[in-house]
């Protein structure tokens, strides 16, 4: 390095300690390498230290690895591998532990032909995870000593050091995140890191991850190991359904170097459930592999019904989307160069792995079906009846097809239309009753917000096939005022408004509705919620006036509070019961107006724990359910009742 060089980085290089070239551009602009710098990216540095140590476990090395929050929220992620090399590096000439930790791109590649399959989706590693921390120090037990080093901010705080004798193998890291890099969030959070943890078990049999929070107060540990695999975590995902069919039929196979590992099971639900991974990435907007097994098992379910003549001459065959009802399915691969595409890279795009995923499949479940000829039977008979749902629905569907926003004629009679065309600024309100409607619809601003009142409670599309879903005036309503299609059809990105705002009264009726719109969107329109199109109105619940003036106050906690601030004061209270109760000035003031209103945005973080939940508390089953209201119901506050 040059001493002009050397003077640029004295700001956080106090003690005049070589930055290794490659790093300073890392935190120079953290986001190219990590995503962002908000909590997402925070957890995705620990993700990066696991990979590797799953690398270890995928070359067949390591069977345990222990996640830990440390008590000072630093995070030490320790294996039993075979510890990170420690000799000199030829290409180099510094120790391979150490161009781990300081060069972009140097991950788990060394030593022999590195890793077959390797995880981790930018393939940066530990060097990221070094320059974006202010403190990393690993520990190597390797050749029966440990050997130890030490970083600040990606630069060397202390070189290879022995530090003592050992009889184990693995290694061990230790970080803290750099709060000047991270300046939203440097608060790990325990159940994202335990879901992700619960995930890679799953996804990687045999392999016992543990987890720790040892912060005060927040004390918490869990270990998982499965030896099913992805088959234990379609029964998991399944725990609150009814199977149809008992076993979860697994099938795996290898082609080329790729691995195809397939777990699926059929239950009495309409909907599908498909999660879909490429070396334990969740590729969310699947990619190849699935398109692969999509079109095998359409394939392989028709020309086994028809030659068995289950399905007859005159009809026609199944769409896939009759043969994928009801089912749950993990479909995860290994591949030695995975190519990733799509906004978040979250989609596969080999080519390859379409063909080898079709052709493994094909063979293992046509012999499948071949062996089990009751089983084979029921998931035909379930094709059948969905395909005859379908055809029943394709009227229905027909009425929910927005051509395009000049046409008129096909909106719903309720809707309230807004002048705008521009989607990106309109939005859709959904209101509860005609009174809030018309309220709404008073004082909404007719540029760009739309009004829908819906009638009651909607149908719980949990327990209901398409042609009943389709049959629903109410849900009809919705997908057309949209725009988007329904089903196979559905396409975000002809929404005619990018936020969807459902706007409910404050009680327990309002929140059974919101609920049961929140199903519906979760099930047959979960694209707008990965979008970010989905919110939730918060109207206040009590307005205090003094003499003239008027304050809108959101949650009792917020009264409490004012009313501390304030012993001494003289006011009035109304609390609102309903929407319908605030005159539109108010209603535009308090809940519609952009400049002060309060909106919670809908996410879903994690889909498989929501699929859960949603199943539980909206399906058929009752016991989960109840057994779910008696371990929650002592934290319910203010029930209305």
């Amino acid at each position: 390095m040059t001493d002009n060089s050397k003077e640029l980085h004295q700001d956080y290089n106090a003690d005049q300690i070589q930055v290794l070239e490659g790093l300073e551009a890392v935190r120079k602009r953290p986001g190219m390498y990590i995503g962002s710098t908000s909590g997402v990216g925070l957890h995705h540095l620990v993700w990066e230290i696991v990979d590797n140590s799953i690398d270890e476990a995928l070359a067949g090395y390591c069977d345990h690895i222990e996640v830990t929050i440390e008590a000072d929220n630093s995070i030490s992620v320790l294996d039993n591998g075979r510890g990170i090399p420690v000799d000199i590096q030829a290409k180099t000439g510094r120790p391979a532990l150490e161009t781990v930790y300081t060069v972009l791109h140097a991950g788990g590649k060394f030593g022999g032909g590195g890793y077959k399959v390797s995880g981790g989706l930018h393939g940066v590693g530990a060097s990221v995870v070094n320059a974006l921390s202010s403190n990393l120090s690993v520990e190597v037990h390797r050749d029966g000593k440990i050997h130890q080093m030490k970083f600040e901010r990606g630069a060397i705080a202390q070189e290879i050091t022995i530090i003592a004798d050992t009889d184990k193998t693995g290694t061990f890291v230790n970080f803290v995140p750099d709060p000047t890099i991270f300046t939203e969030t440097t608060d790990f959070k325990y159940e994202t890191l335990m879901t992700r943890v619960r995930e890679l078990a799953f996804l990687n049999k045999g392999l016992r991850i543990s987890i720790e929070d040892k912060r005060e107060e927040r004390e918490a540990k869990a270990s998982y190991y499965y030896e099913g695999g992805i088959k234990s975590y379609v029964e998991y995902l399944n725990e609150s359904k009814v199977a149809i069919v008992e076993e979860p039929i697994y099938l795996e196979g290898e082609q080329d170097g790729i691995q195809v590992e397939i777990a699926m099971q059929y239950t009495d639900t309409y909907h599908t459930n498909i999660l879909s991974f490429a070396n334990n990435i969740h590729t969310y907007e699947g990619g190849t592999h699935e398109s692969g097994f999509k079109t095998a098992l359409t394939r392989v379910l028709n020309d086994y019904a028809r030659k068995r003549n289950l399905i007859k001459e005159n009809e026609e065959n199944l769409s896939g989307e009759d043969t994928r009802e009801g089912m749950t399915l993990v479909l995860s691969i290994k591949h030695p160069e995975p190519q990733f595409e799509g906004q978040t890279k979250t989609k596969l795009g080999n080519s390859e792995v379409r063909t080898i995923t079709d052709r493994l499949f094909s063979a293992a479940f046509e012999t499948y079906l071949m062996e089990n000829p009751k089983t084979a039977r029921i998931i035909v008979d379930k094709g059948i009846i969905a395909s005859k749902a379908r055809n029943a629905a394709k009227r229905a569907r027909e009425l929910t097809r927005r051509k395009s926003g000049l046409e008129i004629s096909n909106l719903p009679g309720k809707l309230a239309d807004c002048s705008s065309k521009e989607a990106e600024k309109c939005e859709l309100f959904i209101v509860e009753g005609d009174s809030a409607g018309g309220s709404a619809k008073q004082g909404r601003s007719r540029m760009y917000q739309a009004i829908l009142p819906i009638r009651g409670k909607i149908l719980n599309v949990e327990k209901a096939s398409m042609d009943r879903i389709l049959a629903n005036t109410e849900i009809r309503s919705l997908f057309t005022a949209m725009g988007t299609g329904f089903g196979g059809e559905f396409d975000v990105a002809k929404a005619r408004y990018h936020k969807l705002i459902i706007m409910t009264d404050a009680d327990v009726d309002g929140a059974h509705i919101r609920t049961l719109l929140l199903t519906l969107v979760f099930r047959y329109m979960r694209p707008l919620l990965e979008a970010g199109y989905v919110y939730i109105a918060q109207p206040p619940l009590y307005q205090i006036k003094q003499g003239k003036k008027e304050l809108y106050i959101a949650t009792d906690e917020e009264l409490k509070q004012w009313q501390a601030e304030n012993p001494d004061a003289r006011y009035s209270l109304q609390r609102y019961k309903g929407l319908g109760e605030m005159d539109y000035e108010q209603l535009w003031d308090t809940t519609m107006n952009p400049d002060n209103r309060r909106m919670l945005k809908v996410s879903v973080e994690d889909a498989m724990e929501a699929d859960k939940v949603i199943d539980m508390l909206m399906g058929d089953e009752v016991e989960p359910r109840r057994i779910f209201i008696e371990e929650n119901a002592q934290y319910v506050q203010n029930l209305d009742v």
